[in-house]
């Protein structure tokens, strides 16, 4: 059973993850995301966007790569061969491009626990690192998942 006293839990911005095109055309493929600002820098130019636009959903690598920091922490008790990804919401404030620096600062919003299954609700907060520090909103990633208790 999730600890319920992690709701309200803010994590530190993780370390930058450094989008290269080739992770954008990999995860276009993937989910066959067949535009060619995806996977054509000619067509992604032409468009107006500096390099490949990686698609809507990319935002869930950057944000699973931030959630571990609650999943891996002993203190959470997320038996993670339990979990089921229950729902996923994404808010884009703009695209992410190849060459964004992104850093995400993770947030438990909430933990309940009803028998032996319990709910937790994380808020990712994608930001791509400015040259002079400053951090720009990218994304907002919600997720909900669902750990089963071991009686179930």
């Amino acid at each position: 059973m999730a600890n319920p006293t992690f709701a309200g839990r803010e994590y530190p911005a993780d370390s930058p993850y450094s989008v290269g095109r080739e992770k954008i055309r990999e995860f276009a493929s993937a989910v066959g995301a067949a535009h060619p600002a995806h996977h054509d820098l000619v067509a992604a130019r032409g468009l107006g966007y500096p390099d490949l636009v990686a698609p809507a959903t990319f935002a869930v690598v950057v944000a699973q790569r931030a959630e571990a920091q609650y999943i891996q922490d002993p203190e959470a008790a997320v038996d993670f061969s339990r979990v089921v990804h229950a729902e996923e919401r994404f808010t884009h404030h703009r695209p992410i491009v190849a060459g964004d620096e992104l850093v995400t600062v993770l947030h438990v919003d909430s933990v309940t626990s009803r028998g032996s299954l319990s709910m937790v609700t994380t808020r990712c907060e994608i930001f791509a690192q400015g040259e002079n520090g400053g951090r720009e909103p990218v994304s907002t990633v919600v997720s909900t998942l669902a750990i089963r208790g071991e009686d179930s």
